[in-house]
This record gives structure tokens, C-alpha cells and sequence, in this order.
């Protein structure tokens, strides 16, 4: 036999130390400051900011991975463009990048979602993924939380699908879902706010129109990124990220303005 290099460890310490550490991170965030719903690169931009300010801050995720259409670019092909000047972000989470044109700059997208989950980690963000969003928590006229379910539930045959969610509570919620919008759509179905659709594309014009848009269109339900173009009827985007980049860091600093987080 081989000479063994790695410690003495069974099966069962594998799974309990996964178990254990899994069910002690959920439970510590049944309460968050603010939980993200979707952990592409608007959300896990913001998650990035307020974590790093010490927020307890929570991004749900329905798919196994992090980072939405960040990895790919478009068309499947992975490279991601960003316009000036959201090269700047680029800068700061030390992501390599290439001029491709005046105000346009191109860089590989496994490397820079990689950088941005990483910075969101190292700020102190926590995930869950495979974890669906639900519905909403409302108290008091504003948004109080999420309500969420394993994400394999829904694809469940419709009679065993009685699985009941679970309630996360936040002090605010953030919708990052991109073009679903599926938080601020929970509010509409319940007649609370009037969302407008997404445009047709149109670079030029909407990412300054996505960043401008950013805001809080609820008590305690801020949007960022391409469900800004969803709830205002903004044109949508494409294969370009600074905007998102962008209106992600500014839902950070509209909630560390208005709210006070002890």
C-alpha cells in the first residue's frame, strides 16, 4: 500500500461537518440585514459593498452556480464588454481587460466573475443556491423578507409537490433577478406597484438609463440591474456589464444612505 498523506477521516465526519456548518450558516441567516435575490453581477456587486461595510448580508441564487450570464458573455461566447467608465470596477477587483474600441473594453468572463465572487466572498457575503424565491414577507406596508424553497421542489411532479417554503426576514430586500424581476412581480400581483416590461434593445441609451433607474420602488425593496429595465420600461441591454456593475454599487449606497443597519 501507498503511504498515506492526508488525515484519518470517515464518511460520517464528511457529511456532519458539511451538515452542521450548512444548518449553522441558515439558521444564522434567518435574519439578515439584506437578502439579495439573484447572484449574477448586479447582485453579487452589491452584496460586495455591503458586506464590506459589515452588513450581514445573504444573496439566494435558484441555479447550482453563482454569477448568472457574467461566465458567458453573449451568444455563448465567453467574453464580457464593459463601456466607459465601469472599467473602473474592473480596476478595483484587479480584472485583466483589453481596449477593444474607444469606450469599450473586453475581458474573459470566467476570469471576471471568478474576481467578482471571489471580492463578494472575501467581503463576507453568504449564498444559497439551488434555493428558489418564493413570494414575499410584507409588514407594515414594506418588504420584510423572502420566502424560499429548494429549487428542485418546482420541478417536481405537481402531486408530491407539497413542500412547504421557508421565511428569511431582512431589514431590506433587493431585487437582482434580471429580466423576470421576480421580486418586484410579487408585488405586483398583489396590485402594489405597475411594472412596465423591458424595451428592445438598445446599448447606448440603457445602461445610463439602468443606473439611473436604480432605486427603492418599495419600502424596503430596492432594484438593480436588467429588472430595473423590467419594472420602468427601459431598453434592455445585451452582452454589455458595466451597467450592472454599476447599478449594483449604487443599490448599495441608496441602502447605506437611507437605512440604518446596527
Amino acid at each position: 500500500m501507498s503511504a498515506k498523506i492526508f488525515a484519518k477521516v470517515s464518511e460520517k465526519d464528511v457529511t456532519k461537518a458539511i451538515t452542521e456548518s450548512f444548518l449553522k450558516q441558515f439558521s444564522l441567516y434567518s435574519e439578515s440585514d439584506v437578502i439579495i435575490v439573484g447572484g449574477g453581477p448586479s447582485g453579487l456587486m452589491c452584496g460586495k459593498e455591503l458586506a464590506s461595510k459589515n452588513l450581514k448580508v445573504l444573496i439566494i441564487e435558484r441555479n447550482n452556480y453563482i454569477g448568472g450570464g457574467f461566465w458567458i458573455g453573449g451568444y455563448l461566447m465567453n467574453k464580457v464588454t464593459v463601456r466607459e467608465p465601469s472599467e473602473k470596477i474592473l480596476d478595483e477587483l484587479k480584472i485583466p481587460y483589453e481596449k477593444a474600441t474607444k469606450g469599450l473594453y473586453v475581458a474573459d468572463g470566467p476570469h471576471a466573475c471568478s474576481k467578482l465572487i471571489s471580492a463578494a466572498c472575501d467581503a463576507g457575503v453568504k449564498f444559497a443556491n439551488m434555493t428558489v424565491f418564493d413570494d414575499i414577507i410584507i409588514r407594515d406596508k414594506k418588504v420584510a423578507g423572502v420566502v424560499v424553497n429548494w429549487t428542485p421542489v418546482h420541478s417536481l411532479p405537481r402531486e408530491i409537490t407539497c413542500v412547504d417554503p421557508v421565511g428569511l426576514e431582512a431589514k431590506v430586500v433587493v431585487d437582482a433577478t434580471g429580466h423576470d424581476a421576480y421580486v418586484a412581480k410579487k408585488l405586483e400581483e398583489r396590485g402594489l406597484i405597475k411594472t412596465k416590461g423591458f424595451g428592445a434593445m438598445w446599448v447606448e441609451e440603457s445602461e445610463d438609463m439602468i443606473v439611473e433607474y436604480t432605486s427603492e420602488i418599495y419600502p424596503g425593496l430596492v432594484v438593480c440591474g436588467m429588472a430595473v429595465s423590467t419594472v420602468f420600461g427601459l431598453p434592455r441591454m445585451g452582452p454589455t456589464f458595466g451597467a450592472m456593475l454599476l447599478s449594483g454599487k449604487k443599490a448599495a449606497e441608496i441602502l447605506l444612505k437611507k437605512y440604518k443597519f446596527k
